[in-house]
């Protein structure tokens, strides 16, 4: 039997690694993969990920006791952060493994990585290039997104696995179902951690545009708030109490409520972590019509006036433009609507994001 080791975030705090990491981890239950855990999450949600804390680094050393489940172990499967620290932190973990002569694969969850190889010097690029160098495998989430690894690993030992749309998303939605979805009015949804580059900022002052101009509309924010940014977000959120709610984190059938109820995603990331955002995804499955910038490895499963339209990186108004001209005629974007359901039961299922990891860890 096969046995393998995950070591990366898991949720709480749900992000989109921890989310596909718990994904994953039960995924290869199912499949009778003899599997384990190593938690690698941090307990509180902040945008200044990756940087350096004491506080960070006596948290994570208790981690390295947990070095023991190696040996027991074929595969290490790791998800590290795309920052110096977020690597280097995993580096007793790729040490151990290499002793043990273990198979080691990295699954990197952006587009950061390479940037941050880049931007180093000296003796700190020497060994980010020299701890990376030492995986066997890499994925990474499209096309678009290999120049992250293609400095430290071999080009045939780089793999492209897309993100997914969680089953019960996609068992409980229909092509009927999408059909009668209300395009009679505005109904906008943003589903994310509420951090300043995923876009949460530009959103709501976009909203304040639209009621200043008078365009009906409803919305809802779902997500955990970053602490960095908790008191302009509140203070934006009560200026729209009349048209915005925010009902915090949401999972399961309230996720899947929310996504149906809504008719219009709205997702103006430029977040430096992010790679292929699994909310796009869902939202595409229930059949919303996504604004969204052209950001990352966002290009690979969005294409403009398919499945929606682009939006300009931190620009409130153009948020604002492209909705108040998709509520003139909202009827006439239902194309949009059904492709984008049509498109991700094809593409972007847990099956097959599972199958092609198990692909590579057999491979």
């Amino acid at each position: 039997m096969k046995r393998v080791l995950i070591i990366g975030p898991f949720s709480p705090p749900i992000t989109g690694v921890s989310f596909a990491n718990d994904t994953l981890f039960d995924g290869l239950k199912g499949t009778g993969i003899k599997v384990d855990s190593i938690n690698y999450s941090y307990p509180t949600l902040k945008e200044n990920i990756g940087k350096f804390s004491i506080r960070k680094v006596l948290y994570y050393f208790k981690l390295y006791f947990y070095v023991y489940k190696i040996p027991l172990h074929k595969t290490v499967y790791m998800t590290p952060g795309q920052s110096f620290f977020g690597v280097l932190k995993y580096f007793p973990f790729i040490l151990i493994s290499k002793l043990f002569k273990k198979e080691i694969i990295i699954h990197v969850h952006g587009n950061h990585l390479w940037k941050e190889y880049e931007n180093l010097q000296g003796n700190k690029k020497k060994i980010f290039h020299y701890i990376l160098s030492k995986f066997d495998k890499g994925i990474v989430l499209s096309p678009k997104l290999r120049k992250n690894l293609t400095p430290f690993i071999m080009g045939g030992d780089i793999y492209e696995v897309y993100n997914f749309v969680e089953n019960n998303i996609l068992k409980n939605t229909s092509l009927d179902l999408i059909k009668k979805k209300n395009i009679e009015t505005l109904n906008i949804v943003f589903l994310s951690n509420l951090m300043k580059e995923k876009g949460i900022i530009d959103f709501l002052n976009s909203l304040l545009i639209l009621k200043k101009n008078k365009i009906s509309f409803k919305a809802k924010v779902a997500g955990a708030i970053d602490s960095v940014s908790k008191e302009e977000i509140n203070r934006l959120l009560n200026q729209l109490e009349e048209n915005v709610e925010y009902i915090g984190i949401v999972s399961g059938d309230d996720k899947l409520n929310l996504l149906i109820d809504s008719n219009i995603f709205v997702f103006p990331t430029y977040y430096s972590m992010e790679g292929q955002p699994i909310s796009i995804l869902e939202a595409m499955a229930t059949g919303n019509i996504i604004l969204t910038t052209d950001h990352a490895g966002i290009s690979d499963i969005f294409v403009n006036k398919v499945n929606g339209f682009y939006i300009k990186n931190n620009n409130p108004k153009d948020i604002a433009l492209k909705i108040e001209n998709l509520s003139k005629s909202l009827e006439s974007y239902k194309d949009i609507m059904l492709n984008n359901y049509l498109e991700a039961n094809k593409k972007y299922t847990t099956e097959k994001f599972i199958n092609k990891i198990i692909e590579i860890i057999e491979k």
